[in-house]
């Protein structure tokens, strides 16, 4: 009889506590939310609670560039005309879906953190699960925002997860294709990505079924474009054979899963029809 799985779940308290401004559709104010219902539903005393470490401008730079991760630190909304190039050039601001607000580089601290220091304990083998329901920021670039993301907690702690496993699988089911992610490992064979979303006239306009990664990453990206409407059955015909025969092909030693919410149906950004159940 297999032993009961070890959950290890990340909460930074203060994540919930930043505004993107109004009638933006990104509210970290949901988390607070989420975790609420965590402790409602008495959740929590089936996992490992813990309160993850801000990351550090070292710890982004392993992917980031320094300029950008320096731009970031510094910007806030007083001081925008003294970096109205630089937002031009890294993709934030005004006139972007990437706007600059107060604590913005905080805010990536503390998603970010939790991610690092999730996948710090898989390697660990402190845990088999980790929760992190703050990250997730999977457009972000190298050198750009983009979608609503700053910097790219999930390209951060797949690569802290290299330093053990030799082979890390990456799954986003998010109703945005996960084109940060893909880029990031587009071209290595020791990160597989498999994205499913919504696809044609719809934001970032990438993951074509053709996009199957170039060098030594040739094959190891995978991706399904669908239309809207997707549902339940017709979604589950997708993912169940597609997830087979990569476990059985791929065999990763760790595997992230982006949860992207708004795959559900009623969300505001619409796409799919997907249920809770």
């Amino acid at each position: 009889m297999s032993s009961k799985r070890r959950v290890s779940y990340f909460y930074p308290p203060e994540v919930g506590h930043f505004y993107y401004g109004p009638s933006h559709p990104m509210k970290p104010h949901r988390l607070k939310l989420a975790h609420h219902l965590v402790l409602s539903y008495g959740l929590y005393r089936e996992m490992e609670c813990y309160r993850p470490h801000p990351a550090t401008p070292q710890e982004m730079a392993a992917f980031h560039s320094d300029d950008y991760v320096n731009f970031l630190s510094r910007i806030n909304p007083d001081n925008l005309r003294q970096y109205s190039g630089q937002m031009q050039k890294f993709n934030a601001g005004e006139y972007t879906d990437c706007p600059v607000f107060d604590g913005l580089f905080e805010f990536t601290q503390l998603y970010t953190g939790a991610s690092i220091d999730g996948a710090i304990r898989l390697n660990n083998d402190d845990t088999d699960i980790a929760i992190n329901w703050s990250g997730g920021l999977h457009h972000a670039k190298k050198s750009e925002a983009s979608g609503f993301c700053y910097i790219n907690d999930i390209v951060l702690a797949i690569l802290e997860l290299l330093k053990v496993h030799a082979r890390v699988l990456y799954i986003d089911i998010d109703v945005h294709h996960g084109d940060g992610v893909e880029e990031a490992f587009y071209c290595t064979d020791r990160v597989m990505t498999f994205s499913l979303h919504k696809y044609g006239d719809f934001f970032p306009g990438t993951g074509h079924i053709k996009d199957v990664g170039a060098k030594d990453g040739a094959g190891y990206s995978v991706n399904a474009p669908l239309t809207s409407g997707m549902t339940d059955g017709t979604y589950e015909e997708i993912f169940k054979p597609v997830m087979a025969k990569i476990m059985e092909v791929y065999r990763p030693g760790a595997i992230v899963l982006q949860c992207g919410a708004d795959s559900l149906t009623g969300d505001r950004l619409r796409g799919f029809n997907l249920r809770l159940k």
